[in-house]
């Protein structure tokens, strides 16, 4: 599958929405595969939306090289094109002189073409300098195109393009000029995610403006034309391949409130015998399940909804004390506790306000706290999800303050989670952390936790 990374001089250069669009209008024209470098969500649940195929996650932190190119083989098939999205800028990572975590180390392993994304505003014949610097840096990442950002027309655009593909000798294959209409909707850790957004027909018509915006201002055939088949595609991921026979039912909270799950848990579920049965935490009872899994999303957004659904709530309880296994990350994990509380000034709120929730871990959510983003890294302990080294993600603006003395099945050497290194606290077979997992470089701990439903469980009394 011939693959184009594109990615950016640095944070907020537009790579987003200029991703975004690219793989919009080539969705119309071929089947496109997208992957998103680094643990996010957002970003990909827009690549899905405008492609209609799950876009897949690469971070070369938690992730070896046969991780990256097992996902990349495995999501790739049946599809024309392959568009890669950068993070941050091309070699910010989660190191000062190593590239580990960077959408450099990603282009190098998988060996792929890239083209980088340059806010040009206020630069000319400096333009030419910030592409050949990143050239130098590092000559094995394959820079073979720009795309000029927040550009003026005529003179600007002139001589930054001409200065760019005489001292750098590769082409300039779009400028976009310096337009409002280019910026998407943010929320307070983002973008708003594309499920709940796309419901909104102002908001979609935005995406498909900006779609139209870009065809007109890149040349998609000559960007087209710097994508190569990798040097070193991989092949599928042997998780993906151990299928067996479909003998578990696992419930997945989706919803306005839960979001945040990366496409290959789904395909790691069934490949262990798992079929995914989707609920609501807001609108529904909870269906019976083997087990049930609780992702991340925004439940602070709808304390109300998730506190009025009394009957869901005592379902959840139930569950965990007959010790059905049950796994919560962040939101999940707010969700579980005795209640979500929003503090005066926090989103506007006038004052503050409790909302109960389900009891299971005892402990309340405190809403905003000190930011916590950035890599986590420990050891699973036991429980559910077995006995494991593990490296994820977290980002919250959340504390639980859990009740003493309470058992914690991950201990992290980095990170926050709950209290500053345990994580992943333990009750019954509910298991609730902040620390986000990716499931292809956490695949044993998944399949611990299917085994996990496979065992008969009794109810507490």
């Amino acid at each position: 599958m011939r693959t184009l990374l594109i990615s950016g001089d640095r944070s907020g250069c537009g790579k987003t929405s200029i991703t975004l669009a690219i793989s919009a209008i080539l969705a119309k024209r071929m089947p496109v595969q997208t992957y998103k470098v680094g643990m996010d969500y957002i970003d990909p649940s827009y690549l899905t939306g405008v492609t209609g195929r799950p876009c897949r996650n690469l971070d070369s932190y938690v992730l070896n090289a046969e991780g990256l190119r097992g996902i990349y083989s495995h999501a790739a098939a049946g599809a024309d094109i392959g568009v890669i999205e950068g993070v941050r800028g091309l070699y910010e990572g989660s190191e000062v002189l190593g590239d580990t975590g960077s959408t450099a180390s990603v282009a190098k392993v998988l060996g792929v073409n890239c083209v980088l994304v340059i806010n040009a505003k206020s630069i000319t014949r400096s333009a030419a300098a910030i592409v050949r610097g990143f050239q130098s840096f590092d000559p094995e990442v394959r820079i073979k195109g720009v795309i000029l950002n927040n550009v003026s027309r005529g003179r600007h655009l002139e001589k930054a393009k001409g200065a760019i593909e005489h001292f750098c000798g590769i082409p300039v294959v779009g400028a976009v000029p310096n337009m409002p209409e280019m910026e998407l909707a943010m929320r307070h850790l983002g973008l708003v995610p594309y499920r709940e957004g796309s419901e909104d027909s102002a908001f979609s018509e935005r995406i498909s403006m900006i779609a139209r915006i870009i065809e007109e201002y890149i040349d998609i055939d000559a960007l087209l034309a710097l994508a190569e088949e990798p040097l070193h595609p991989g092949t599928p991921h042997p998780a993906f391949a151990n299928k067996r026979e479909l003998d578990l039912a696992i419930g997945i909270a989706y919803d306005e409130a839960f979001t945040f799950y990366y496409a290959d848990l789904f395909d790691l579920l069934r490949a262990g015998g798992a079929k995914p049965i989707y609920f609501s935490p807001i609108h529904d009872r909870l269906p019976d399940a083997d087990g049930y899994i609780i992702g991340g999303g925004y439940p602070e957004l709808y304390t109300e909804a998730l506190e009025q659904n009394r009957a869901m709530r005592d379902d959840i309880i139930a569950a965990s004390e007959s010790q059905i296994p049950i796994y919560a990350e962040c939101g999940g994990l707010m969700y579980l506790t005795r209640s979500i509380t929003k503090t005066a000034g926090w989103q506007g709120q006038a004052k503050e306000s409790s909302h109960e929730m389900c009891g299971v871990f005892p402990g309340e959510t405190v809403i905003p706290s000190g930011r916590v983003l950035g890599y986590v890294e420990g050891v699973s302990l036991g429980g559910p999800m077995g006995e494991a080294h593990f490296r994820g993600h977290e980002f919250h603006y959340s504390e639980t303050q859990m009740d003493p003395g309470l058992q914690y099945a991950f201990r992290l050497s980095r990170g926050k989670g709950i209290d500053g290194g345990n994580d992943g606290i333990l009750v019954n077979n509910t298991i609730g952390s902040y620390a986000h997992l990716h499931p292809v470089a956490s695949a044993d701990m998944i399949a611990s936790f299917l085994e996990c439903c496979r065992r008969p469980h009794t109810k507490q009394n």
